[in-house]
């Protein structure tokens, strides 16, 4: 069986009446994902499941059943989540996605799931660890580094990161050094509580974050489903989903029988494992 993987979605936008196909309703909101992401998971031996940002309270039963959860990009986190003031740069932000989304975090964390966050996402880790952002790159980092395209009709900008030897990234993607894909504008300032910074660019700004000791918990910010033909970024893929592919099975291991579950030699629900959700 391939683990399910939860994918998160981080934009929502109102399409005009010009964009919709003709049965559709003016006017409607719509959840936007990157199909990349989906491909580049299920390539590496999962199942995707896309994971609506609604409650946060919702976030536990979400999460029962999964075998990892993916954070996918998207928009600016809110400086509100962090306590910081707003820069003139800051992008749209949808706050009631960060509470989702920095929710799902801490509920991964608890059941101990493997967890692999991409650009915004790798930001999300970082809040929901207690630190900051840098909110606009270009006005706060003397740097020669582009880490972001200036137009949509831009080639792709690249740069080379450096890569901590010991990090769980380093094995994953076999090696110390990469050229990566580069679409951001906000990175961590102030590393939270627990995490290690494991890939800077040239600049210095972090491209990776990780959590040490952890199954799999890693943050990074460039877009490895967007070149995940390269083996390294296939190999980061691959990583994550057989370290889900392990939590399943343990988590599968510890399950009651169906008999015990059923009440024999016990209560009946004494003997069911708690599965989260509260």
């Amino acid at each position: 069986m391939r683990p399910l993987i939860g994918l998160t979605t981080s934009e929502i936008r109102r399409t005009e009446p010009g964009e919709q196909i003709p049965h559709a309703d003016a006017g409607r909101e719509e959840i936007v994902l990157g199909a990349g992401y989906i491909r580049a998971l299920a390539a590496a031996g999962a199942a995707p499941v896309v994971i609506p940002p609604i409650d946060p309270e919702t976030v536990p039963s979400y999460l029962t059943g999964l075998a990892g959860v993916c954070l996918s990009g998207g928009p600016d986190v809110d400086p509100d989540s962090y306590g910081a003031e707003r820069h003139p740069k800051v992008g749209p932000t949808q706050p009631a996605v960060d509470r989702f989304e920095l929710a799902v975090v801490r509920e991964a964390e608890r059941l101990g799931m493997p967890l692999l966050a991409i650009c915004r996402g790798a930001q999300v880790l970082n809040v929901a660890h207690g630190g900051d952002l840098i909110q606009d790159l270009a006005d706060e980092v003397s740097s020669t580094v582009r880490h972001r395209r200036d137009d949509p009709g831009d080639p792709v900008v690249w740069h080379e990161v450096d890569i901590e030897p010991d990090s769980l990234l380093a094995k994953a993607v076999g090696s110390e050094r990469i050229d990566v894909n580069s679409f951001h504008h906000q990175a961590p300032r102030r590393v939270g509580d627990g995490l290690r910074v494991v890939a800077v660019a040239e600049d210095g700004v972090v491209e990776a974050l990780e959590v040490p000791g952890a199954a799999f918990e890693l943050g990074v910010q460039w877009h490895p489903e967007g070149i995940a033909d390269r083996p390294e970024q296939a190999a980061l893929f691959a990583a994550f989903v057989d370290a889900a592919g392990r939590y399943a099975a343990s988590t599968a291991s510890t399950a009651p029988s169906a008999s015990r579950s059923h009440g024999e030699g016990s209560s009946g629900g004494a003997a069911i494992r708690a599965t989260g959700i509260r």
